[in-house]
């Protein structure tokens, strides 16, 4: 029988247009601390346990996986940073907000049983800011 793949993410790598720009809002403005920073090249942050996001200056990104798509539009994927309660959420986007992040969708109560809101990147890639007080919602809590 052949090994089979272990259940989980490693690294979340993002094609970024301005690495400078992506490292004031994550460093400066969200107060993240990276775990390796290579000017015009790459920024890594540890983003759980055993995982990264690594935000990677357009260029490179295309040199080692090939071309991005362009166009009108949004990328067909979320990033969610879930909180243990609502009032937790409000913070997070304030936060993000105060760091030149677009607030897509204000926090509200969802139809799932949780409470949740988006903000944009200075690349546009959207971040939902969950409390999800169901059991896949444990799952994902330190």
């Amino acid at each position: 029988m052949a090994p089979s793949m272990d259940q989980r993410i490693s690294f979340i790598t993002l094609a970024v247009a301005d690495l400078d720009a992506t490292r004031r809002f994550y460093r400066d403005g969200l107060g993240w601390t990276p775990e390796l920073d290579v000017p015009g090249e790459v920024l890594m942050f540890r983003a759980g346990q055993h995982l990264v996001l690594s935000l990677w200056e357009r260029s490179h990104f295309e040199a080692e996986v090939g071309a991005t798509m362009t166009g009108p539009g949004v990328a067909p994927l979320t990033i969610a940073h879930n909180l243990s309660t609502a009032e937790g959420v409000d913070e997070v986007l304030a936060t993000a907000r105060s760091a030149g992040a677009a607030v897509v969708q204000p926090a509200e109560q969802r139809d799932w049983g949780g409470y949740s809101g988006y903000f944009a990147d200075p690349d546009g890639y959207r971040w939902e800011i969950a409390y999800n007080p169901g059991p896949v919602g444990e799952v994902v809590l330190p």
